[in-house]
């Protein structure tokens, strides 16, 4: 191992990558070596293709209302390979007493910008629907940080939180909605309130400014992107750039008056300057003799835990039209999935003619046992579930599973206050700096914005100690 390096990146997930890569373009001079402990960069971001299908073990896609991922792919000379979802099938699902009933057109995650849709819909009874009519007359709250599921509640009512809003945003973070922060996680539908007094009015609003209402329902998905060989190029092309260096587990960070010493698979490495872009429990080990109250602040971020079982099948064999994006289950419904995916409706190529391609997604904060079951009983729980659901017939002709051990970030209730000290720490300590899906957003396009400010504030600093020199 090369003894000495300008930048050492800790973490080669799309964080760390992405910084690095952001230091190749501004900071020519500097050499960098990003460190990943395990056997391929990306962390959770990867793609297999397995007898004809093309399956994603996470992420499929990005927003493309914010510019940070889709303009990282075009510096990539990913362009072409950009692909839209298809437009004839921009709607999804919820589960209603063991059936899929189409989620209202124009309710965005919880924000309804059409009413008619919400009167009509099979999944809310009359009093759940009166309940948020009401939503428009109600008094804005104090606009301090509160759960998800208290905002959900207070703005809609329970039904509305239970049969709508929860499997929407806890699909999101296969997290507890009781628990997420709305300020940390949906901070515009706690803005919505403030500024209009009803997100009902927002929405309207919003709709009149831009000459038509809001179209689609649960996400905006007319505003995601994906790439034509899957999320691997972007991951790929990164690594092809930047110098990598696999089963590179960094034991120890220690500074020096010329920089920081780390301890990298037992072999000492120098550093001007190091970029942790590790998981919340790596990056706490590492910072614990350097700013031990950040650690603390950083180790109490939690995780949960996932597993997504990818399975194919011939379409013939499945009775459910597929006419959408996918599906969600609220928790009152007491299944044992979290949700699924129509993956080759979302996106062409992911499966042979003739076949359809589904992620079903299960663990999270509802069932996070299940993650440790054997691929076969996974496969098996996700394969009755689709028979219930969907009406599959069969075993499925391919499944692959993934598992993710607490790889998505919770940001609960004060966690903007956590990391806001996390960061007013670190900045104090010259030449190190922090980044990751645990700090300011969990989706890749925010994910290479804070890695990329991350690698500015580095290459600034450099720029600053060569001056003084």
């Amino acid at each position: 191992m090369d003894g000495t390096v300008d930048v050492a990146v800790v973490g080669g997930g799309i964080s760390g990558l992405a910084a690095a890569n952001k230091l190749r373009e501004v900071a020519l001079g500097l050499s960098v070596a990003v460190l990943e402990a395990g056997p391929r960069p990306g962390g959770v971001l990867g793609t297999v293709r397995r007898d004809g299908f093309l399956i994603e073990q996470s992420a499929d896609s990005f927003i493309t209302n914010v510019p940070w991922a889709i303009d990282l792919c075009r510096r990539l000379g990913l362009g072409d390979d950009l692909v839209a979802t298809d437009p004839n099938h921009r709607r999804s699902f919820v589960v209603r007493k063991g059936r899929l009933e189409p989620i209202p057109d124009g309710l965005v995650v919880m924000a309804p910008s059409r009413i008619g849709p919400m009167v009509k819909t099979r999944i809310l009874g009359a009093g759940g629907k009166l309940r948020l009519a009401l939503e428009r007359v109600l008094p804005r709250g104090d606009g301090a940080d509160e759960s998800l599921a208290s905002f959900a509640r207070r703005r809609f009512g329970r039904q509305a939180y239970d049969r709508l809003i929860q499997p929407l945003v806890g699909g999101m973070y296969t997290g507890d909605p009781e628990r997420l922060s709305v300020k940390a996680t949906m901070p515009r539908f706690l803005e919505m309130e403030q500024n209009h007094g009803s997100l009902i009015k927002a929405m309207r609003a919003a709709g009149e400014a831009g000459g038509g209402t809001t179209q689609g329902s649960g996400a905006r998905y007319g505003l995601f992107a994906g790439l034509s060989e899957g999320m691997s190029m972007l991951v790929d092309a990164l690594a092809a750039r930047v110098p990598i260096r696999l089963h590179a587990r960094v034991d120890r960070l220690e500074g020096d008056d010329d920089g920081w010493r780390l301890t990298v698979g037992g072999e000492p490495l120098k550093a001007r300057s190091v970029l942790i872009a590790a998981p919340p429990g790596t990056a706490a080990g590492l910072l614990r003799g350097i700013d031990a109250p950040a650690a603390r602040l950083i180790e109490g971020i939690p995780g949960s835990t996932s597993a997504v079982v990818s399975l194919g099948y011939r379409r013939d064999r499945i009775a459910h039209p597929l006419d959408g994006f996918g599906f969600v289950v609220p928790f009152v419904e007491d299944r044992r999935i979290l949700s699924g995916s129509f993956s080759s409706v979302k996106f062409a190529g992911r499966a042979p003619e003739g076949s359809a391609l589904i992620r079903v997604f299960m663990g999270g904060a509802k069932h996070p046992e299940l993650v440790e079951l054997d691929d076969a009983e996974l496969v098996r729980i996700a394969s009755a579930e689709l028979a219930e659901l969907l009406g599959a017939r069969g075993e499925p002709d391919v499944a692959v599973v993934a598992r993710w051990r607490g790889s998505m970030p919770q940001y609960e209730v004060g966690h903007l206050d956590r990391i806001a000290t996390i960061a007013d720490r670190v900045a104090a300590i010259p030449g190190l700096e922090v980044t990751g899906n645990w700090l300011a957003g969990v989706g890749v396009p925010a994910c290479v914005k804070a890695g990329e400010d991350a690698a500015a504030r580095i290459a600034a600093h450099h720029a600053e100690t060569a001056r003084r020199v």
